[in-house]
């Protein structure tokens, strides 16, 4: 867990993929960017958002288009991430102050923008420490296992904003999640009773 601060930025990524597998994870390429910067009470400072044109695997398959509603021309017309990293690397900087830390809902959209990174030959374009907040959140509030985005945000008693598995949506959606996660806020004491105590942290 980060040291306690008021700046955050929430990062979201949605990525090609397949359901018949064939893109695996290594093929994976980002195809949207969201990020929101954020006080820790989780009100938002500025967004970002862009679309992400892939090179390996240019043509978008239904079941992505169907999971996250990105289509083929939203894409097409999109930078690569090459391109796309010096703008979102702009933004990064626009608001960057001293203790600033940058979160994401998993492992994973890190995990993404690292592969990114080294397919395109770039640097990494987030120059701020990360944070999981998905495990952190489930630390913090002692509910033993790591719950998925709307599911965290049922538990906080939040209504989710937007479409879940778009980039932005999600971010904010990360932000407003930020007084739960490392803002000291606790969820209903109704919450424990759901059986969410039973399965360690891993």
């Amino acid at each position: 867990m980060p040291p306690p601060g008021d700046r955050f930025l929430t990062i979201d990524i949605e990525a090609t993929c397949s359901e018949d597998g064939s893109i695996n994870e290594a093929g994976m390429e980002t195809i949207e960017i969201g990020a929101c910067w954020a006080s820790i009470a989780g009100d938002p400072i500025d967004t970002y958002c862009t679309f992400v044109r892939p090179v390996i695997n240019p043509i978008l398959t239904p079941f992505c288009s169907n999971l996250t509603g990105i289509v083929q021309s939203d894409v097409d017309a999109a930078p690569t991430f090459s391109e796309a990293a010096e703008g979102f690397s702009r933004f990064v900087a626009k608001h960057r102050i001293a203790g600033a830390v940058w979160v994401s809902w998993g492992k994973y959209d890190h995990t993404q923008l690292v592969r990114d990174s080294s397919l395109h030959g770039i640097s990494f374009p987030i120059n701020l420490d990360h944070d999981d907040a998905k495990r952190t959140f489930a630390k913090v509030q002692r509910i033993g296992k790591r719950v998925g985005l709307a599911k965290a945000c049922d538990l906080a008693g939040l209504s989710f904003l937007g479409r879940h598995h778009r980039a932005l949506d999600d971010a904010i959606n990360v932000a407003r999640l930020l007084p739960w996660v490392y803002g000291g806020h606790s969820l209903p004491s109704s919450v424990a009773p759901r059986g969410l105590v039973t399965c360690p942290l891993q």
